[in-house]
């Protein structure tokens, strides 16, 4: 029994597990099956990246206090961000990986950079 590429159907020559013919077929493949996930994931890292931007440019000092509107202005996405801390006082700072803002009173933000990541 011959075995064929799973991607253009040409005879495999070679080990018994071969699935394959070629790396340009084994990433044909792979990129057609994961064509929609790939697509929104990177829609998702996108805005997380320009967040993230937006965050490091609004904070050249470490710290820094900034208005909603002034982070609207730039295209921020309170959505999405990287993941949540929670202080022992109860305070919920937001990241985009080590880029992070805590809402105050007002629509006032503080933005902050953790370095320990």
């Amino acid at each position: 029994m011959e075995k064929q590429c799973l991607e253009c159907g040409e005879e495999l020559v070679g080990r018994v597990d071969k699935k394959f013919c070629s790396d340009y077929c084994r990433n044909a493949y792979h990129n057609k099956q994961n064509k929609d996930e790939t697509r929104f994931v990177n829609q998702i890292n996108r805005i997380l990246r320009k967040n993230r931007r937006i965050l490091k440019a609004l904070t050249p000092d470490g710290k820094a206090k900034v208005t909603k509107k002034m982070l609207l202005k730039h295209g921020f996405s309170f959505k999405y961000f990287t993941h949540v801390y929670k202080t022992k006082e109860g305070k919920v700072y937001y990241f985009c990986y080590e880029h992070g803002y805590l809402p105050l009173k007002n629509n006032y933000f503080a933005l902050v950079i953790n370095e320990d990541i």
